[in-house]
Protein backbone atom coordinates (compact mmCIF):
# COMPACT_ATOMS: atom_id res chain seq x y z
CA UNK A 1 0.00 0.00 0.00
CA UNK A 2 1.46 3.35 -1.00
CA UNK A 3 1.47 6.25 1.49
CA UNK A 4 -1.35 7.98 -0.40
CA UNK A 5 -3.56 4.92 0.11
CA UNK A 6 -3.05 4.74 3.86
CA UNK A 7 -6.25 4.94 5.90
CA UNK A 8 -6.62 5.86 9.55
CA UNK A 9 -8.33 3.42 11.88
CA UNK A 10 -10.94 3.13 13.19
CA UNK A 11 -12.32 6.20 11.36
CA UNK A 12 -11.58 4.95 7.86
CA UNK A 13 -10.53 8.43 6.79
CA UNK A 14 -7.58 8.86 4.40
CA UNK A 15 -4.35 9.43 6.26
CA UNK A 16 -3.37 13.09 6.48
CA UNK A 17 0.34 12.33 6.12
CA UNK A 18 2.45 9.32 5.13
CA UNK A 19 3.48 7.21 8.09
CA UNK A 20 6.83 8.48 9.43
CA UNK A 21 9.55 5.92 8.94
CA UNK A 22 11.62 4.38 11.74
CA UNK A 23 14.35 6.79 12.71
CA UNK A 24 12.22 9.86 12.10
CA UNK A 25 13.30 12.30 14.86
CA UNK A 26 9.69 13.25 15.48
CA UNK A 27 9.14 9.82 17.06
CA UNK A 28 11.96 10.13 19.59
CA UNK A 29 9.59 10.61 22.56
CA UNK A 30 6.71 8.39 21.47
CA UNK A 31 5.59 5.35 23.47
CA UNK A 32 2.96 2.71 22.77
CA UNK A 33 0.89 1.79 25.80
CA UNK A 34 0.27 -1.92 25.38
CA UNK A 35 -3.47 -1.61 26.08
CA UNK A 36 -3.89 0.33 22.82
CA UNK A 37 -3.11 -2.96 21.06
CA UNK A 38 -4.77 -4.93 23.81
CA UNK A 39 -4.83 -8.30 22.07
CA UNK A 40 -1.09 -8.34 21.38
CA UNK A 41 1.18 -10.15 23.77
CA UNK A 42 4.43 -8.61 24.93
CA UNK A 43 6.47 -10.10 22.10
CA UNK A 44 4.06 -8.89 19.40
CA UNK A 45 3.76 -5.40 20.91
CA UNK A 46 7.53 -5.07 21.24
CA UNK A 47 7.93 -6.18 17.63
CA UNK A 48 5.32 -3.64 16.54
CA UNK A 49 7.24 -0.85 18.26
CA UNK A 50 10.56 -1.94 16.82
CA UNK A 51 9.18 -2.19 13.28
CA UNK A 52 7.51 1.23 13.54
CA UNK A 53 10.37 3.11 15.13
CA UNK A 54 8.57 3.67 18.44
CA UNK A 55 11.34 3.76 21.06
CA UNK A 56 9.32 3.01 24.20
CA UNK A 57 6.49 0.86 25.44
CA UNK A 58 4.12 1.01 28.41
CA UNK A 59 3.58 -2.53 29.63
CA UNK A 60 0.64 -4.11 31.45
CA UNK A 61 1.08 -6.56 34.27
CA UNK A 62 -1.32 -9.15 32.86
CA UNK A 63 0.54 -9.52 29.60
CA UNK A 64 3.90 -9.43 31.34
CA UNK A 65 2.80 -12.27 33.62
CA UNK A 66 1.63 -14.29 30.63
CA UNK A 67 4.99 -13.85 28.90
CA UNK A 68 7.06 -14.23 32.05
CA UNK A 69 8.60 -11.30 33.92
CA UNK A 70 12.29 -12.05 33.36
CA UNK A 71 11.67 -13.01 29.75
CA UNK A 72 9.69 -9.81 29.11
CA UNK A 73 12.44 -7.66 30.62
CA UNK A 74 15.05 -9.35 28.43
CA UNK A 75 12.88 -9.06 25.32
CA UNK A 76 12.42 -5.32 25.79
CA UNK A 77 16.12 -4.77 26.45
CA UNK A 78 17.18 -6.85 23.45
CA UNK A 79 14.83 -4.83 21.22
CA UNK A 80 16.43 -1.60 22.44
CA UNK A 81 13.15 -0.30 23.84
CA UNK A 82 12.55 1.71 27.00
CA UNK A 83 9.71 0.88 29.41
CA UNK A 84 7.90 4.19 29.93
CA UNK A 85 5.48 2.78 32.52
CA UNK A 86 4.06 -0.35 34.07
CA UNK A 87 0.29 -0.45 34.39
CA UNK A 88 -0.96 -0.82 36.92
CA UNK A 89 -0.94 -0.85 40.66
CA UNK A 90 -3.38 0.82 42.99
CA UNK A 91 -6.96 0.00 44.01
CA UNK A 92 -5.83 0.99 47.45
CA UNK A 93 -9.28 1.62 48.90
CA UNK A 94 -9.85 -2.13 49.19
CA UNK A 95 -9.78 -3.42 52.73
CA UNK A 96 -7.09 -5.74 54.05
CA UNK A 97 -3.46 -6.46 53.32
CA UNK A 98 -4.02 -8.11 49.94
CA UNK A 99 -4.06 -4.81 48.05
CA UNK A 100 -0.77 -3.71 49.60
CA UNK A 101 0.83 -7.08 48.92
CA UNK A 102 -0.22 -6.90 45.27
CA UNK A 103 1.23 -3.42 44.97
CA UNK A 104 4.52 -4.56 46.43
CA UNK A 105 4.61 -7.28 43.78
CA UNK A 106 3.89 -4.62 41.15
CA UNK A 107 6.79 -2.53 42.48
CA UNK A 108 9.09 -5.54 42.16
CA UNK A 109 7.89 -6.09 38.58
CA UNK A 110 8.47 -2.44 37.68
CA UNK A 111 11.99 -2.64 39.09
CA UNK A 112 12.78 -5.76 37.05
CA UNK A 113 11.46 -4.12 33.88
CA UNK A 114 13.32 -0.86 34.51
CA UNK A 115 10.05 1.06 34.14
CA UNK A 116 10.06 4.83 34.55
CA UNK A 117 7.10 4.52 36.92
CA UNK A 118 4.39 2.27 38.28
CA UNK A 119 1.02 3.81 37.46
CA UNK A 120 -1.45 3.75 40.37
CA UNK A 121 -5.20 3.86 39.72
CA UNK A 122 -6.08 4.39 43.34
CA UNK A 123 -9.53 2.77 43.53
CA UNK A 124 -13.09 3.93 44.04
CA UNK A 125 -15.51 3.63 46.91
CA UNK A 126 -15.43 0.27 48.67
CA UNK A 127 -18.51 -1.82 47.94
CA UNK A 128 -21.50 -0.51 49.85
CA UNK A 129 -19.70 2.61 51.05
CA UNK A 130 -20.60 6.27 50.58
CA UNK A 131 -17.67 7.54 52.61
CA UNK A 132 -15.68 9.42 49.96
CA UNK A 133 -13.53 11.26 52.48
CA UNK A 134 -12.71 7.97 54.17
CA UNK A 135 -11.74 6.37 50.88
CA UNK A 136 -9.40 9.22 50.07
CA UNK A 137 -7.84 8.98 53.52
CA UNK A 138 -7.27 5.27 52.96
CA UNK A 139 -5.47 6.01 49.69
CA UNK A 140 -3.12 8.42 51.46
CA UNK A 141 -2.45 5.90 54.21
CA UNK A 142 -1.75 3.10 51.72
CA UNK A 143 0.59 5.21 49.57
CA UNK A 144 2.49 6.11 52.73
CA UNK A 145 2.88 2.42 53.51
CA UNK A 146 4.19 1.70 50.00
CA UNK A 147 6.66 4.58 49.70
CA UNK A 148 9.53 3.01 51.72
CA UNK A 149 9.26 -0.19 49.69
CA UNK A 150 9.19 1.74 46.41
CA UNK A 151 12.20 3.87 47.39
CA UNK A 152 14.19 0.79 48.32
CA UNK A 153 13.36 -0.75 44.93
CA UNK A 154 14.14 2.42 43.01
CA UNK A 155 10.60 2.59 41.62
CA UNK A 156 8.58 5.78 41.27
CA UNK A 157 4.87 5.56 42.10
CA UNK A 158 2.70 7.62 39.74
CA UNK A 159 -0.73 8.69 40.98
CA UNK A 160 -3.21 8.91 38.12
CA UNK A 161 -6.26 11.14 38.62
CA UNK A 162 -9.22 9.89 36.59
CA UNK A 163 -12.14 11.81 35.13
CA UNK A 164 -14.80 12.42 37.81
CA UNK A 165 -17.20 9.95 36.14
CA UNK A 166 -14.93 7.19 37.47
CA UNK A 167 -14.84 8.46 41.06
CA UNK A 168 -17.21 5.86 42.48
CA UNK A 169 -15.69 2.75 40.97
CA UNK A 170 -12.12 3.43 39.84
CA UNK A 171 -10.39 6.47 41.33
CA UNK A 172 -11.31 8.80 44.16
CA UNK A 173 -8.58 11.11 42.85
CA UNK A 174 -10.46 13.15 40.25
CA UNK A 175 -8.26 16.15 39.50
CA UNK A 176 -4.59 16.72 38.88
CA UNK A 177 -4.62 19.16 41.78
CA UNK A 178 -5.75 16.42 44.16
CA UNK A 179 -3.03 14.12 42.87
CA UNK A 180 -0.33 16.76 43.29
CA UNK A 181 -1.59 17.56 46.80
CA UNK A 182 -1.27 13.92 47.78
CA UNK A 183 2.04 13.28 46.01
CA UNK A 184 3.58 16.32 47.69
CA UNK A 185 3.62 14.50 51.02
CA UNK A 186 6.61 12.45 49.82
CA UNK A 187 9.83 13.05 47.87
CA UNK A 188 9.30 13.59 44.15
CA UNK A 189 11.54 10.64 43.31
CA UNK A 190 9.16 8.41 45.26
CA UNK A 191 5.73 9.70 44.20
CA UNK A 192 4.80 11.51 41.02
CA UNK A 193 1.65 12.04 39.01
CA UNK A 194 0.27 11.00 35.63
CA UNK A 195 -1.08 13.64 33.24
CA UNK A 196 -3.54 11.76 31.03
CA UNK A 197 -5.29 14.00 28.52
CA UNK A 198 -8.51 11.97 28.59
CA UNK A 199 -8.89 12.53 32.30
CA UNK A 200 -7.74 16.13 32.73
CA UNK A 201 -8.55 18.06 29.52
CA UNK A 202 -11.83 19.45 30.92
CA UNK A 203 -10.34 20.90 34.12
CA UNK A 204 -10.18 24.74 34.05
CA UNK A 205 -7.19 24.53 36.41
CA UNK A 206 -5.25 21.95 34.43
CA UNK A 207 -2.57 24.22 32.94
CA UNK A 208 -1.85 25.78 36.33
CA UNK A 209 -1.78 22.35 37.98
CA UNK A 210 0.60 20.98 35.35
CA UNK A 211 2.96 23.86 36.11
CA UNK A 212 2.56 23.18 39.82
CA UNK A 213 3.28 19.47 39.32
CA UNK A 214 6.63 20.29 37.72
CA UNK A 215 9.18 17.58 38.40
CA UNK A 216 6.45 15.33 39.81
CA UNK A 217 5.11 14.58 36.32
CA UNK A 218 6.07 10.93 35.95
CA UNK A 219 4.03 10.07 32.85
CA UNK A 220 2.25 11.90 30.04
CA UNK A 221 -0.47 9.88 28.33
CA UNK A 222 -2.59 10.88 25.36
CA UNK A 223 -5.79 9.79 23.69
CA UNK A 224 -8.94 11.64 22.67
CA UNK A 225 -12.29 12.09 24.44
CA UNK A 226 -15.11 10.86 22.21
CA UNK A 227 -18.48 12.56 21.99
CA UNK A 228 -20.93 10.99 22.46
CA UNK A 229 -19.40 8.58 24.93
CA UNK A 230 -20.24 4.90 24.39
CA UNK A 231 -22.52 3.07 26.80
CA UNK A 232 -19.42 1.71 28.51
CA UNK A 233 -17.67 4.98 29.31
CA UNK A 234 -14.44 3.12 30.03
CA UNK A 235 -14.16 2.66 26.26
CA UNK A 236 -14.67 6.33 25.38
CA UNK A 237 -11.01 6.92 24.55
CA UNK A 238 -10.36 7.67 20.90
CA UNK A 239 -7.48 8.03 18.50
CA UNK A 240 -6.04 11.53 18.73
CA UNK A 241 -8.00 13.78 16.40
CA UNK A 242 -11.23 11.75 16.61
CA UNK A 243 -12.59 13.62 19.64
CA UNK A 244 -12.66 17.01 21.30
CA UNK A 245 -9.26 17.43 22.99
CA UNK A 246 -6.75 20.06 21.92
CA UNK A 247 -3.46 18.31 22.65
CA UNK A 248 -0.80 20.90 21.91
CA UNK A 249 -1.54 23.25 24.83
CA UNK A 250 -1.36 20.29 27.21
CA UNK A 251 1.85 18.94 25.70
CA UNK A 252 3.43 22.39 25.74
CA UNK A 253 2.43 22.87 29.39
CA UNK A 254 3.90 19.49 30.36
CA UNK A 255 7.15 20.30 28.59
CA UNK A 256 7.27 23.80 30.11
CA UNK A 257 6.92 22.15 33.53
CA UNK A 258 10.16 20.29 32.85
CA UNK A 259 8.91 16.88 31.72
CA UNK A 260 11.38 15.24 29.33
CA UNK A 261 9.94 11.72 29.26
CA UNK A 262 7.85 9.88 26.72
CA UNK A 263 4.38 10.61 25.41
CA UNK A 264 2.46 7.38 25.81
CA UNK A 265 -0.57 6.65 23.62
CA UNK A 266 -3.12 4.75 25.72
CA UNK A 267 -6.49 4.01 24.08
CA UNK A 268 -9.36 1.96 25.48
CA UNK A 269 -11.72 1.54 22.53
CA UNK A 270 -13.50 -1.55 21.20
CA UNK A 271 -13.17 -0.47 17.56
CA UNK A 272 -9.45 0.20 17.96
CA UNK A 273 -8.98 -3.18 19.59
CA UNK A 274 -10.86 -4.88 16.75
CA UNK A 275 -8.74 -3.23 14.04
CA UNK A 276 -5.54 -4.66 12.62
CA UNK A 277 -2.83 -3.89 15.21
CA UNK A 278 -0.33 -2.86 12.56
CA UNK A 279 -2.79 -0.34 11.17
CA UNK A 280 -3.52 0.90 14.68
CA UNK A 281 0.17 1.52 15.30
CA UNK A 282 0.62 3.25 11.95
CA UNK A 283 -2.40 5.46 12.62
CA UNK A 284 -1.25 6.47 16.09
CA UNK A 285 2.20 7.33 14.75
CA UNK A 286 0.64 9.63 12.15
CA UNK A 287 -1.84 11.17 14.57
CA UNK A 288 0.88 11.74 17.15
CA UNK A 289 2.76 13.81 14.59
CA UNK A 290 -0.27 15.74 13.28
CA UNK A 291 -2.28 16.17 16.51
CA UNK A 292 0.16 16.17 19.43
CA UNK A 293 3.46 17.60 18.21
Amino acid sequence: MSPREEVDVPSGRPAAIPTPAPGDPRLARLSLNQWTTRHLGVAEAVDGCARSGIPAIGLWRQQVAEHGLAEAAKLVRDAGLHVSSLCRGGFLTAAGAAALDDNRRAIDEAATLGADCLVLVVGGLPEGSRDLAGARARVAEAVGELVPYALAAGVRLALEPLHPMYCADRAVLSTLGQAVDLASRWPSEAVGVVVDTFHVWWDPEVIAQIARAGERIASFQVCDFLVPLPADVLLGRGMMGDGVIGFRPLREAVEAAGYTGFTEVEIFNADVWAADPGEVIATLVRRYVTEVL
